[in-house]
Protein backbone atom coordinates (compact mmCIF):
# COMPACT_ATOMS: atom_id res chain seq x y z
CA UNK A 1 0.00 0.00 0.00
CA UNK A 2 1.28 3.88 -0.80
CA UNK A 3 0.59 6.96 0.42
CA UNK A 4 -0.66 8.04 -3.23
CA UNK A 5 -3.81 5.45 -3.65
CA UNK A 6 -7.42 5.37 -3.32
CA UNK A 7 -6.84 2.62 -0.82
CA UNK A 8 -4.61 4.90 1.56
CA UNK A 9 -6.53 7.75 1.30
CA UNK A 10 -10.12 6.95 1.95
CA UNK A 11 -9.86 3.68 3.74
CA UNK A 12 -6.65 2.38 5.86
CA UNK A 13 -6.06 6.59 7.18
CA UNK A 14 -9.42 7.52 7.68
CA UNK A 15 -10.10 4.31 9.64
CA UNK A 16 -6.61 4.03 11.23
CA UNK A 17 -6.83 7.98 12.48
CA UNK A 18 -10.71 7.32 14.05
CA UNK A 19 -9.51 4.47 16.47
CA UNK A 20 -6.53 5.82 16.84
CA UNK A 21 -7.77 9.12 18.56
CA UNK A 22 -10.35 6.90 20.10
CA UNK A 23 -7.62 5.28 22.37
CA UNK A 24 -6.51 6.82 25.78
CA UNK A 25 -3.65 7.80 25.61
CA UNK A 26 -2.20 4.88 26.86
CA UNK A 27 -2.92 2.85 24.01
CA UNK A 28 -2.01 5.19 21.50
CA UNK A 29 1.31 3.66 20.64
CA UNK A 30 -0.50 0.41 20.80
CA UNK A 31 -2.64 1.63 18.55
CA UNK A 32 0.27 3.10 16.23
CA UNK A 33 2.57 -0.43 16.57
CA UNK A 34 -0.36 -2.20 15.48
CA UNK A 35 -1.86 -0.45 12.43
CA UNK A 36 1.87 0.16 11.66
CA UNK A 37 1.89 -3.45 10.97
CA UNK A 38 -1.65 -3.92 9.08
CA UNK A 39 0.07 -1.42 6.91
CA UNK A 40 3.42 -3.43 6.26
CA UNK A 41 1.16 -6.65 5.78
CA UNK A 42 -1.23 -4.95 3.47
CA UNK A 43 2.17 -3.94 1.48
CA UNK A 44 3.46 -7.69 1.69
CA UNK A 45 0.57 -9.48 0.67
CA UNK A 46 2.83 -10.92 -2.27
CA UNK A 47 5.42 -11.72 0.09
CA UNK A 48 4.14 -12.70 3.83
CA UNK A 49 7.71 -13.89 4.52
CA UNK A 50 8.40 -10.15 4.78
CA UNK A 51 6.63 -9.36 7.29
CA UNK A 52 8.07 -12.28 9.21
CA UNK A 53 11.30 -10.97 8.57
CA UNK A 54 10.68 -7.23 9.61
CA UNK A 55 8.75 -8.93 13.25
CA UNK A 56 12.29 -10.96 13.45
CA UNK A 57 14.13 -7.18 13.04
CA UNK A 58 12.28 -5.68 15.78
CA UNK A 59 12.33 -8.47 17.93
CA UNK A 60 15.85 -9.27 17.79
CA UNK A 61 16.89 -5.88 17.80
CA UNK A 62 15.02 -5.31 21.15
CA UNK A 63 16.57 -7.65 22.76
CA UNK A 64 19.99 -6.84 21.94
CA UNK A 65 19.66 -3.43 22.80
CA UNK A 66 18.63 -4.88 26.22
CA UNK A 67 21.47 -6.96 26.36
CA UNK A 68 23.82 -4.07 25.30
CA UNK A 69 22.52 -1.74 28.11
CA UNK A 70 22.63 -5.02 30.56
CA UNK A 71 26.79 -6.24 30.25
CA UNK A 72 28.27 -2.96 28.86
CA UNK A 73 30.38 -4.94 26.45
CA UNK A 74 31.31 -5.09 22.79
CA UNK A 75 30.29 -8.48 21.87
CA UNK A 76 26.77 -7.73 22.17
CA UNK A 77 26.85 -4.54 19.91
CA UNK A 78 28.96 -6.45 17.49
CA UNK A 79 26.38 -9.70 17.29
CA UNK A 80 23.68 -6.77 16.78
CA UNK A 81 25.16 -5.03 14.38
CA UNK A 82 26.16 -8.07 12.24
CA UNK A 83 22.56 -9.84 12.62
CA UNK A 84 21.34 -6.57 10.51
CA UNK A 85 24.55 -6.09 8.09
CA UNK A 86 24.04 -9.68 7.53
CA UNK A 87 20.10 -9.57 7.21
CA UNK A 88 20.42 -6.70 4.47
CA UNK A 89 23.36 -8.32 2.46
CA UNK A 90 21.84 -11.35 2.41
CA UNK A 91 18.30 -10.64 0.96
CA UNK A 92 19.46 -7.29 -0.73
CA UNK A 93 22.47 -7.80 -1.96
CA UNK A 94 22.79 -12.03 -2.30
CA UNK A 95 19.14 -13.28 -3.12
CA UNK A 96 17.92 -9.99 -4.36
CA UNK A 97 14.81 -9.88 -2.77
CA UNK A 98 14.14 -6.53 -1.47
CA UNK A 99 11.67 -6.89 1.17
CA UNK A 100 9.88 -3.50 1.57
CA UNK A 101 11.40 -0.85 3.35
CA UNK A 102 14.39 -2.94 5.04
CA UNK A 103 17.23 -0.57 4.00
CA UNK A 104 15.25 2.31 5.82
CA UNK A 105 14.77 0.09 9.12
CA UNK A 106 18.11 -1.36 9.31
CA UNK A 107 19.97 1.30 9.48
CA UNK A 108 17.12 2.51 11.97
CA UNK A 109 17.48 -0.16 14.25
CA UNK A 110 21.41 0.05 13.58
CA UNK A 111 21.44 3.67 14.77
CA UNK A 112 19.60 2.49 17.73
CA UNK A 113 22.02 0.06 18.76
CA UNK A 114 24.79 2.46 18.18
CA UNK A 115 23.33 4.82 20.28
CA UNK A 116 22.79 2.44 23.67
CA UNK A 117 26.28 1.24 23.07
CA UNK A 118 27.22 5.05 23.16
CA UNK A 119 25.01 5.63 25.79
CA UNK A 120 23.32 8.28 23.88
CA UNK A 121 20.59 6.71 25.03
CA UNK A 122 18.92 4.06 27.31
CA UNK A 123 18.10 0.89 26.07
CA UNK A 124 13.91 1.02 25.33
CA UNK A 125 12.45 -1.91 28.46
CA UNK A 126 8.71 -1.69 26.29
CA UNK A 127 8.20 -3.90 23.09
CA UNK A 128 5.46 -1.69 21.80
CA UNK A 129 7.14 1.63 22.48
CA UNK A 130 10.20 0.34 20.48
CA UNK A 131 8.03 -1.37 17.99
CA UNK A 132 6.29 2.05 17.41
CA UNK A 133 10.06 3.26 16.54
CA UNK A 134 10.75 0.77 13.96
CA UNK A 135 7.91 0.59 12.61
CA UNK A 136 5.98 4.06 12.58
CA UNK A 137 4.42 3.53 9.26
CA UNK A 138 4.77 7.45 7.80
CA UNK A 139 8.46 6.57 7.50
CA UNK A 140 8.25 2.69 7.68
CA UNK A 141 8.90 2.39 4.00
CA UNK A 142 11.49 5.06 2.55
CA UNK A 143 12.48 6.89 5.91
CA UNK A 144 12.98 10.18 6.48
CA UNK A 145 15.64 7.78 8.68
CA UNK A 146 14.96 8.85 12.12
CA UNK A 147 17.44 8.20 15.12
CA UNK A 148 15.97 6.98 18.43
CA UNK A 149 17.09 9.62 20.89
CA UNK A 150 15.53 12.32 18.90
CA UNK A 151 12.09 10.33 18.92
CA UNK A 152 11.94 8.77 22.28
CA UNK A 153 10.08 11.72 24.47
CA UNK A 154 7.57 11.91 21.72
CA UNK A 155 7.07 8.26 22.08
CA UNK A 156 6.66 7.90 25.79
CA UNK A 157 4.64 11.54 25.89
CA UNK A 158 3.24 13.43 23.15
CA UNK A 159 1.09 16.56 22.55
CA UNK A 160 -2.26 16.57 20.39
CA UNK A 161 -3.17 19.67 19.06
CA UNK A 162 -5.62 20.56 16.21
CA UNK A 163 -3.04 23.06 14.84
CA UNK A 164 -1.29 20.24 14.37
CA UNK A 165 -3.19 17.86 13.02
CA UNK A 166 -4.00 21.03 10.37
CA UNK A 167 -0.90 21.67 10.00
CA UNK A 168 0.22 17.75 8.81
CA UNK A 169 -2.86 17.36 6.68
CA UNK A 170 -1.88 20.55 4.87
CA UNK A 171 1.70 19.54 4.48
CA UNK A 172 0.26 15.64 3.56
CA UNK A 173 -1.82 16.96 0.63
CA UNK A 174 1.23 19.20 -0.53
CA UNK A 175 3.20 16.33 -0.70
CA UNK A 176 0.58 14.12 -2.16
CA UNK A 177 0.94 16.90 -4.97
CA UNK A 178 3.68 16.67 -5.23
CA UNK A 179 4.19 13.44 -6.19
CA UNK A 180 0.76 12.61 -8.15
CA UNK A 181 1.01 15.97 -10.08
CA UNK A 182 4.44 16.71 -11.04
CA UNK A 183 6.77 13.40 -10.19
CA UNK A 184 4.08 11.17 -11.93
CA UNK A 185 3.54 13.31 -15.17
CA UNK A 186 7.37 14.41 -16.08
CA UNK A 187 8.16 10.54 -15.04
CA UNK A 188 6.42 9.71 -17.90
CA UNK A 189 8.58 11.33 -20.25
CA UNK A 190 11.43 9.64 -19.05
CA UNK A 191 9.61 5.45 -19.38
CA UNK A 192 8.81 6.68 -22.58
CA UNK A 193 12.65 6.95 -23.67
CA UNK A 194 12.89 3.27 -22.45
CA UNK A 195 9.90 2.40 -24.47
CA UNK A 196 11.23 4.14 -27.84
CA UNK A 197 14.71 2.62 -27.23
CA UNK A 198 17.80 5.51 -26.42
CA UNK A 199 19.45 3.97 -30.41
CA UNK A 200 15.92 5.97 -31.28
CA UNK A 201 16.28 9.00 -29.78
CA UNK A 202 17.80 12.23 -30.84
CA UNK A 203 20.17 14.42 -29.02
CA UNK A 204 17.92 17.14 -27.62
CA UNK A 205 15.08 14.17 -26.11
CA UNK A 206 17.81 12.67 -24.69
CA UNK A 207 18.58 16.12 -22.79
CA UNK A 208 14.97 16.17 -22.46
CA UNK A 209 14.24 12.87 -21.02
CA UNK A 210 17.04 13.06 -18.37
CA UNK A 211 15.81 16.65 -17.32
CA UNK A 212 12.08 14.35 -16.50
CA UNK A 213 13.57 11.78 -14.76
CA UNK A 214 15.98 14.66 -12.31
CA UNK A 215 12.50 16.29 -11.62
CA UNK A 216 10.93 13.02 -11.11
CA UNK A 217 13.33 11.56 -8.27
CA UNK A 218 13.27 14.89 -6.59
CA UNK A 219 9.71 15.28 -6.39
CA UNK A 220 8.63 11.71 -6.07
CA UNK A 221 11.26 11.53 -2.84
CA UNK A 222 10.25 14.82 -1.72
CA UNK A 223 6.67 14.10 -1.89
CA UNK A 224 6.83 10.86 0.14
CA UNK A 225 9.20 12.78 3.20
CA UNK A 226 6.24 15.77 3.18
CA UNK A 227 3.97 13.37 3.25
CA UNK A 228 5.53 11.35 6.11
CA UNK A 229 5.98 14.61 7.69
CA UNK A 230 2.46 15.31 7.37
CA UNK A 231 1.00 12.45 8.64
CA UNK A 232 3.82 11.64 11.80
CA UNK A 233 2.15 15.64 12.64
CA UNK A 234 -1.34 14.76 12.66
CA UNK A 235 -0.10 11.78 15.01
CA UNK A 236 1.70 13.67 17.10
CA UNK A 237 4.95 13.48 16.10
CA UNK A 238 7.94 15.82 14.57
CA UNK A 239 9.55 14.15 12.09
CA UNK A 240 12.99 15.55 10.26
CA UNK A 241 13.10 17.35 7.60
CA UNK A 242 14.61 15.16 4.21
CA UNK A 243 14.86 17.92 1.95
CA UNK A 244 16.34 21.72 1.88
CA UNK A 245 15.63 22.94 -1.83
CA UNK A 246 19.02 20.70 -3.10
CA UNK A 247 18.98 21.87 -6.88
CA UNK A 248 19.10 25.23 -5.85
CA UNK A 249 22.60 23.90 -4.44
CA UNK A 250 26.08 25.12 -6.14
CA UNK A 251 28.01 22.22 -5.48
CA UNK A 252 28.01 18.95 -5.07
CA UNK A 253 28.92 19.34 -1.37
CA UNK A 254 26.40 21.81 -0.58
CA UNK A 255 23.63 19.28 -2.52
CA UNK A 256 24.35 15.88 -0.40
CA UNK A 257 23.64 18.49 2.64
CA UNK A 258 20.49 19.22 1.27
CA UNK A 259 19.19 16.30 -0.45
CA UNK A 260 17.93 12.97 1.49
CA UNK A 261 19.57 14.97 4.75
CA UNK A 262 18.40 12.12 7.29
CA UNK A 263 20.66 9.26 4.85
CA UNK A 264 23.39 12.04 4.75
CA UNK A 265 23.12 12.54 8.65
CA UNK A 266 23.05 8.60 9.33
CA UNK A 267 26.44 7.94 6.95
CA UNK A 268 28.24 11.62 8.96
CA UNK A 269 26.98 10.11 12.64
CA UNK A 270 27.73 6.45 11.98
CA UNK A 271 30.47 5.96 9.44
CA UNK A 272 32.60 9.09 8.80
CA UNK A 273 33.13 10.19 12.49
CA UNK A 274 33.71 6.76 13.92
CA UNK A 275 36.23 6.29 10.83
CA UNK A 276 38.40 9.81 12.13
CA UNK A 277 36.21 12.11 9.83
CA UNK A 278 38.04 15.12 9.05
CA UNK A 279 40.81 14.89 11.60
CA UNK A 280 43.87 13.56 10.05
CA UNK A 281 46.07 13.94 7.06
CA UNK A 282 44.06 14.72 3.57
CA UNK A 283 44.86 11.01 2.26
CA UNK A 284 43.05 9.83 5.77
CA UNK A 285 40.37 11.99 5.14
CA UNK A 286 40.16 11.42 1.44
CA UNK A 287 39.84 7.62 2.63
CA UNK A 288 37.30 8.43 4.74
CA UNK A 289 35.15 10.06 2.07
CA UNK A 290 35.79 6.95 -0.24
CA UNK A 291 34.13 4.24 2.22
CA UNK A 292 31.54 6.82 2.87
CA UNK A 293 30.40 7.41 -0.85
CA UNK A 294 30.75 3.53 -1.59
CA UNK A 295 28.61 2.71 0.91
CA UNK A 296 26.20 5.00 0.26
CA UNK A 297 25.74 4.02 -3.74
CA UNK A 298 25.93 0.34 -2.17
CA UNK A 299 23.05 1.25 0.13
CA UNK A 300 20.89 1.98 -2.99
CA UNK A 301 21.22 -1.23 -4.71
CA UNK A 302 23.13 -4.03 -5.93
CA UNK A 303 23.68 -2.70 -9.20
CA UNK A 304 27.20 -2.05 -9.87
CA UNK A 305 25.49 1.17 -11.43
CA UNK A 306 25.21 2.38 -8.09
CA UNK A 307 28.74 1.93 -7.04
CA UNK A 308 30.20 3.66 -9.94
CA UNK A 309 27.05 6.41 -9.42
CA UNK A 310 28.62 6.63 -5.38
CA UNK A 311 32.33 7.09 -6.39
CA UNK A 312 31.83 9.48 -8.71
CA UNK A 313 29.94 11.25 -5.88
CA UNK A 314 33.19 11.12 -4.04
CA UNK A 315 35.42 12.62 -7.12
CA UNK A 316 33.64 15.41 -7.44
CA UNK A 317 33.60 16.19 -3.80
CA UNK A 318 37.50 15.19 -3.14
CA UNK A 319 37.77 17.83 -5.96
CA UNK A 320 35.07 20.22 -4.50
CA UNK A 321 37.38 20.04 -1.26
CA UNK A 322 40.85 20.64 -3.31
CA UNK A 323 39.49 23.93 -3.65
CA UNK A 324 37.00 23.90 -6.20
CA UNK A 325 33.99 24.40 -3.83
CA UNK A 326 35.70 27.71 -2.78
CA UNK A 327 35.59 29.10 -6.54
CA UNK A 328 31.55 27.85 -7.08
CA UNK A 329 30.92 29.60 -3.83
CA UNK A 330 32.55 33.12 -5.26
CA UNK A 331 31.17 32.25 -8.36
CA UNK A 332 27.99 31.52 -7.04
CA UNK A 333 26.27 31.65 -10.84
CA UNK A 334 29.22 29.50 -12.00
CA UNK A 335 28.25 26.75 -9.59
CA UNK A 336 24.52 26.85 -10.53
CA UNK A 337 25.99 26.14 -14.02
CA UNK A 338 27.78 23.29 -12.56
CA UNK A 339 25.23 21.66 -10.55
CA UNK A 340 23.00 21.90 -13.73
CA UNK A 341 25.12 19.94 -15.22
CA UNK A 342 26.56 17.00 -13.08
CA UNK A 343 23.16 16.27 -11.41
CA UNK A 344 21.58 15.16 -14.21
CA UNK A 345 24.38 13.41 -15.12
CA UNK A 346 25.01 11.51 -12.15
CA UNK A 347 20.95 10.65 -12.37
CA UNK A 348 21.67 9.59 -15.74
CA UNK A 349 24.13 6.85 -14.29
CA UNK A 350 21.79 6.31 -11.07
CA UNK A 351 19.59 5.22 -13.68
CA UNK A 352 19.97 3.36 -15.60
CA UNK A 353 21.39 -0.43 -14.47
CA UNK A 354 22.48 -1.88 -17.71
CA UNK A 355 25.83 -0.75 -18.24
CA UNK A 356 25.32 -1.20 -22.15
CA UNK A 357 21.86 0.93 -22.32
CA UNK A 358 23.84 3.47 -20.11
CA UNK A 359 27.08 3.43 -22.66
CA UNK A 360 24.31 4.29 -25.45
CA UNK A 361 22.44 6.92 -23.38
CA UNK A 362 25.79 9.04 -22.84
CA UNK A 363 26.25 8.85 -26.67
CA UNK A 364 22.69 9.90 -27.44
CA UNK A 365 23.62 12.69 -24.61
CA UNK A 366 26.40 14.16 -26.29
CA UNK A 367 25.44 13.46 -29.94
CA UNK A 368 27.61 10.27 -30.71
CA UNK A 369 27.15 6.83 -31.95
CA UNK A 370 25.92 7.59 -35.17
CA UNK A 371 22.70 8.95 -36.57
CA UNK A 372 20.93 9.64 -33.50
CA UNK A 373 16.90 10.67 -34.42
CA UNK A 374 16.48 9.30 -37.74
CA UNK A 375 13.40 7.31 -36.97
CA UNK A 376 12.13 10.07 -34.96
CA UNK A 377 13.07 13.63 -36.60
CA UNK A 378 12.22 16.38 -34.45
CA UNK A 379 10.94 14.33 -31.48
CA UNK A 380 11.86 16.56 -28.99
CA UNK A 381 9.81 19.20 -30.46
CA UNK A 382 6.88 16.70 -29.97
CA UNK A 383 7.71 15.64 -26.41
CA UNK A 384 8.52 19.05 -25.81
CA UNK A 385 5.29 19.80 -26.57
CA UNK A 386 3.90 17.05 -24.96
CA UNK A 387 5.42 17.61 -21.62
CA UNK A 388 6.75 20.87 -21.47
CA UNK A 389 4.22 22.51 -19.23
CA UNK A 390 4.71 20.01 -16.29
CA UNK A 391 8.29 20.04 -16.92
CA UNK A 392 8.45 24.58 -16.49
CA UNK A 393 5.69 24.20 -13.43
CA UNK A 394 8.05 21.68 -11.91
CA UNK A 395 10.90 23.78 -12.52
CA UNK A 396 9.60 26.68 -11.09
CA UNK A 397 8.78 24.44 -7.76
CA UNK A 398 12.51 23.48 -7.17
CA UNK A 399 13.01 27.27 -5.91
CA UNK A 400 12.04 28.39 -2.89
CA UNK A 401 9.70 31.00 -4.67
CA UNK A 402 6.18 28.55 -4.32
CA UNK A 403 6.60 28.08 -0.63
CA UNK A 404 6.94 31.72 0.09
CA UNK A 405 3.52 32.56 -1.48
CA UNK A 406 2.60 29.89 0.40
CA UNK A 407 3.62 31.02 3.71
CA UNK A 408 1.40 34.22 3.33
CA UNK A 409 -2.02 31.71 1.52
CA UNK A 410 -1.99 28.66 4.06
CA UNK A 411 -3.88 30.22 6.93
CA UNK A 412 -6.67 32.39 4.03
CA UNK A 413 -9.57 31.11 2.13
CA UNK A 414 -6.82 30.91 -0.85
CA UNK A 415 -5.11 28.99 0.85
CA UNK A 416 -7.90 26.48 1.45
CA UNK A 417 -9.53 26.32 -1.89
CA UNK A 418 -5.71 25.69 -3.43
CA UNK A 419 -5.37 22.61 -1.38
CA UNK A 420 -8.85 21.30 -2.37
CA UNK A 421 -8.40 21.80 -5.88
CA UNK A 422 -4.75 20.03 -5.90
CA UNK A 423 -6.80 16.87 -3.46
CA UNK A 424 -9.44 16.71 -5.95
CA UNK A 425 -6.85 16.75 -8.84
CA UNK A 426 -5.31 14.15 -7.53
CA UNK A 427 -8.06 11.99 -6.64
CA UNK A 428 -8.73 12.38 -10.31
CA UNK A 429 -5.29 11.35 -11.63
CA UNK A 430 -5.46 8.71 -9.51
CA UNK A 431 -9.31 7.47 -10.37
CA UNK A 432 -8.29 7.35 -14.07
CA UNK A 433 -4.75 5.17 -12.81
CA UNK A 434 -2.28 8.04 -13.38
CA UNK A 435 0.13 6.85 -10.58
CA UNK A 436 3.28 5.24 -10.47
CA UNK A 437 5.45 3.39 -7.14
CA UNK A 438 7.54 5.59 -4.97
CA UNK A 439 11.14 5.13 -6.73
CA UNK A 440 12.83 4.91 -3.17
CA UNK A 441 10.56 2.15 -2.49
CA UNK A 442 12.94 0.04 -4.68
CA UNK A 443 15.69 1.35 -2.62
Amino acid sequence: MVFSSIEFIYFFLPLFLLIYYMLPATLKNAGLFLGSMVFYTIGSLKSPEHVLLFALSLVVNFCFGRLIERYETKTWFVLGIGFNLIQLGLFKYVMRVLPIGISFYTFQAISYLCDVQRQKCTAEKSLINFGTYLSMFPQLIAGPIVKYPDIRAQIQDRQYRLSDFVQGLQVFVIGLGSKVLLANRVGVLWSQLSVIGYESISTPLAWLGLLAYTLQIYFDFWGYSLMAIGLGKMLGFDLPINFDYPYLSTSMTEFWRRWHITLGSWFKEYVYIPLGGNRGNKARVCRNLFIVWLLTGIWHGAGLNFMLWGLILFALIVLEKAGLKKFLDKWRLLGHVYMAVFIPLTWAVFANSDWQQMLLFFKRLFGMGGTAGSLFAGDYIKYGKEYGLYLLVSLLFISRLPAKIWTKVKDSYIGQIILIIMFVAVVYCLYIGLDNPFLYYQF
